[in-house]
Parts: structure tokens; C-alpha cells; sequence
């Protein structure tokens, strides 16, 4: 029988635990021990002013760009609650950072306009590069602390572009002790973080110098380059970095590594 590409590797997922599913079940169809290490919790963000604001007018936008899955269920969540719907953005022309993203919206009913090649904000800017973007209104929903490439790149071409906050990433206090249990004697293969957040948060409850030294040996797996900066940035050594910048992408760089 053909033996799996991770079997008897250890790999820790840094996730939130409601989006490790599909992660978790990819790992482990490759012979992965998984270990679950959520280094996010969601919060609201610290006011819902400008998001209750930008809903009102919702129907005056041009665009409306989602940059995360959380973005969209947050957004969808707080339309609810002020008695509305996603059909109130169709109005507007959709565009996704990526194909979970996209999916979330269409899920919902939406037409996604544009998804871009390459899943961050510079693929995105490339990917709306053709728009008029002179005179245009642009909603951009997304976390609280995010880059800010796209806004600035659209400003410059002449948009006027509202920057709403749908929600925090936060480190889940909880997972703070089992940090140095999981990093003990026995260390895992492999840690992998799927945002800048998760790599963050990671280094807050560890401590950056002591986040250094855990991860001493553990290779360090990213989901992209944006993500790999980050690491790199907290002094972290990042072993493999997915070229397609999806679950699934991650998942076969991980296969190559130990496969190699």
C-alpha cells in the first residue's frame, strides 16, 4: 500500500476552529496527526457606527469589495440585524479576494464581477485595473487592522473609497497555556498559519523571543507571500510557502516538503 505523503507527521492548524474543517480534513487525508490551535477569536468591531452608516447608503455604491470569508459572513450578519438582506448590495458590482470569498457571496445569492489570479490585495488591484475608477464609490468591508494597499491604490486611481471595519481578530486568551504544552519535549512537524493574523497572534501568546525559540526546528508553513512577510518579520524562518494561496494549496506544499 502506497504510504500517505504526511503520515506520522504532527501539524498544527492556527485557524479559527469554526474554519479549520476543511484544512483539518485535507491533512489528515494525508496521514497528518492534526493539532488544532486556534490563535483567533472574531470580535465586534468597536463600533458599528460607519457599518450602519455605509448599509443605509448601501445603494449609492459602485463597487463593493470583500477582502475575507469573515468579512462577508459579518457584514451579512449585521445587515440582518438592522432588517435587511444581501440582495440590498445587488445594486453594486461584487468583487472577492478569492474563491472562498467568492463563494461566500454566491452562496448568498450575489454575482461576484471579479476574483483575481493571485489571492491578495496586489492580485486584486491587478485584477481591477482596467475599471474607471475616476468619480466611482467603492465600499471596502474587511477586519479591523488590514493593509493598506487596495485603498490607497484605488484613491490614487480617483475613487472615493469607504473603509468599514466588519470586525477584530483577537487571540483567544484560552489557548495561551497550551502553547508551551504542545511545543514541549516532543515538538510538531509542522505549524501552519493561513493569514498575517494567525502568525501575530501566534507570536502574542507565545511571546515574539519565545515564539523564535518554540518554533526552533518546527517547520513553518504559510499560505502565501503576505503571510510569510509577517513571519519573517517576528524573527520566524518559514520553511514552506504555498504558490497557489488556498487550503488546498498549502495542503499539496506540504505534501512536496516532507514528500522531498
Amino acid at each position: 500500500m502506497r504510504r500517505k505523503p504526511l503520515a506520522g507527521r504532527r501539524i498544527v492548524i492556527t485557524r479559527r476552529a469554526e474554519q479549520a474543517g476543511s484544512l483539518h480534513r485535507a491533512l489528515k487525508s494525508r496521514g497528518a496527526e492534526v493539532i488544532v490551535l486556534p490563535t483567533i477569536e472574531l470580535a465586534p468591531p468597536k463600533s458599528w457606527r460607519p457599518v450602519d452608516a455605509a448599509i443605509q447608503r448601501v445603494r449609492e455604491y459602485d463597487w463593493i469589495i470583500f477582502t475575507s470569508v469573515n468579512g462577508v459572513e459579518a457584514f451579512a450578519a449585521r445587515l440582518r440585524k438592522k432588517g435587511k438582506t444581501m440582495s440590498a448590495l445587488k445594486g453594486a458590482l461584487i468583487a472577492a479576494i478569492g474563491p472562498a470569498t467568492a463563494r461566500a457571496l454566491r452562496v448568498r445569492g450575489l454575482r461576484v464581477r471579479v476574483v483575481p489570479e493571485e489571492f491578495r490585495a496586489e492580485g486584486l488591484v491587478q485584477a481591477l485595473q482596467r475599471v474607471q475608477w475616476r468619480g466611482k464609490r467603492v465600499l471596502l468591508a474587511r477586519a479591523a487592522k488590514a493593509r493598506q494597499v487596495l485603498p490607497q491604490e484605488l484613491r490614487r486611481r480617483g475613487a472615493s473609497v469607504d473603509v468599514i471595519a466588519v470586525y477584530r481578530t483577537i487571540v483567544p486568551t484560552a489557548n495561551r497555556s497550551r502553547v508551551a504544552r504542545l511545543f514541549g519535549a516532543r515538538k510538531p512537524d509542522a505549524i501552519t498559519f493561513t493569514s498575517s493574523s494567525t502568525v501575530r497572534n501566534f507570536c502574542a501568546m507565545a511571546g515574539t523571543k519565545q515564539a523564535q525559540r518554540t518554533l526552533h526546528g518546527v517547520t513553518v508553513a504559510t499560505i502565501g507571500p503576505v503571510t510569510s512577510r509577517t513571519a519573517r518579520a517576528l524573527g520566524l524562518k518559514v520553511g514552506v510557502e504555498a504558490k497557489s494561496y488556498t487550503v488546498p494549496g498549502l495542503v499539496k506544499a506540504l505534501a512536496n516538503h516532507f514528500t522531498k
